[in-house]
């Protein structure tokens, strides 16, 4: 017999239908627990193995020290006995000894020109001619008057040599010769007066002939010929410069006038050198000429004037420069490179390499230039460490590589006083990295 479709199913005492898949379900909570504590064990594993690693490198002796014996790989340089200079540093401006602006006295028509644009000239040397002829025509007028005065005045002299003798024998009255006297006082006086105007106008024929006043470099060409000029007008015909010698102006800390002033008194000669605006490449070497004679209150300096000599033209009027003075020499000085000297803070410091083992010097550095640093502290003849200093602490091993050179003896290049108002043109070694110690 065929089931009815329509009939409901056999329903429980609770009402809910059989559960047919409940035996069915895999254990999925036993799973997931079996998961997590892999991964618990996964992380615990790598917890360990990376404190293992951060204990071994404690382990391990600071500095990072080579494969080789455990040392630290190091260039050297030997500490040395010279003389390095003490220089003031300041900036200045090339000034000429004599700048003449040429303008015309006399009014006129330019009808040549001399010079070339650049050129240099001596004192002397032509460079612009005004038309002279108006003003050769007023000479001659003027000299022939001269010499009609000059008649005058020669007939007005033989009459008096006659009244002077026909006098002397009573022949004729005393009043008649003083009077004869004075009329050749009269032409004499015209006489120099005629003088003095041929000279104004011989001046004024010179005016047309235009030479240089002094010897240098004339400027650009500023008038043509043909151009009319005039006497009471400001337009500037050329400018002429003297290159040679020429001087630079510059600035000086009235602390630093103690150094300088003795020397002055003692007429000793103080080296001024000369540097491109870049503070890199020396253009001219000269010596100092004189101070101002008054401090600039509002800037606390006094202005010095060095001449140079300039035979190769290298400095140029009005150009910046940076000048370097030299006020003293220190002699017998132990120096060091600035690559070996290191900071922490305030404190200055180098690696004295002894018995392959670098110790830690505190040193006092004094007079520096770009390249070498006078210092106290250590002696000539230590060696110190010139690399590697992120990898160096007091007495680590160290095993010294190819030399990188010694400081040399001699005068020093650009020195700095300790207290005074000019600084060293080079700057100490680099600054201290923070693993190592300050003494």
């Amino acid at each position: 017999m065929q089931p009815d479709p329509t009939q409901h199913p056999n329903i429980g005492s609770d009402h809910q239908l059989p559960s047919s898949t409940d035996s069915e379900k895999p254990p999925r909570k036993g799973i997931r627990a079996l998961v997590w504590i892999v991964l618990l064990l996964f992380f615990a594993a790598g917890f360990f193995l990376v404190l293992h690693q951060h204990q071994e490198v404690a382990k391990a002796p600071t500095g990072r020290r080579g494969a080789a014996g455990g040392t630290v790989a190091v260039t050297s340089v030997t500490a040395k006995k010279g003389n390095i200079g003490v220089y003031l540093d300041s900036i200045g401006t090339v000034t000429p000894v004599y700048t003449s602006s040429i303008t015309s006295q006399v009014n006129g028509i330019v009808i040549q020109v001399h010079f070339t644009e650049g050129q240099m000239v001596r004192k002397g040397d032509p460079l612009i001619e005004i038309d002279p002829r108006p003003y050769q025509a007023t000479l001659l007028q003027a000299q022939g008057v001269l010499d009609r005065d000059q008649g005058v005045l020669a007939q007005a002299q033989m009459d008096l040599a006659r009244y002077q003798a026909a006098w002397a024998r009573n022949a004729i009255p005393k009043q008649q010769m003083e009077d004869q006297e004075k009329i050749v006082q009269q032409d004499e006086g015209t006489v120099k007066n005629d003088q003095g105007t041929v000279q104004y106008d011989q001046i004024q024929v010179d005016f047309c002939h235009i030479v240089s006043p002094i010897t240098g470099r004339v400027g650009l060409r500023l008038v043509d010929p043909g151009n009319v000029v005039q006497a009471s007008g400001t337009t500037v015909l050329a400018v002429v410069t003297q290159i040679q010698p020429i001087t630079a102006v510059f600035t000086l800390a009235e602390d630093n006038l103690g150094q300088v002033q003795p020397r002055l008194r003692q007429r000793k000669k103080l080296s001024v050198d000369a540097f491109d605006r870049t503070d890199q490449k020396k253009i001219a070497s000269g010596t100092l000429l004189t101070l101002d004679n008054q401090i600039d209150t509002t800037t606390g300096t006094v202005k010095a004037r060095a001449s140079f000599a300039n035979k190769d033209s290298s400095l140029f009027p009005n150009q910046f420069v940076n000048t370097r003075l030299l006020v003293n020499t220190l002699e017998g000085a132990t120096l060091i490179p600035t690559a070996a000297v290191q900071h922490n803070g305030q404190a200055a410091f180098v690696y004295v390499l002894d018995d392959n083992k670098a110790h830690l010097r505190p040193i006092t550095v004094g007079v520096t230039d770009g390249q070498t640093a006078q210092v106290q502290g250590i002696n000539p003849g230590d060696v110190l460490a010139t690399s590697s200093f992120d990898k160096l602490q007091d007495n680590s091993p160290i095993t010294i590589a190819a030399p990188s050179g010694s400081a040399g003896s001699g005068t020093g290049g650009s020195g700095s006083s300790g207290g005074g108002g000019g600084h060293g043109k080079g700057k100490s070694g680099s600054t201290a990295p923070s693993g190592s110690s300050a003494p």
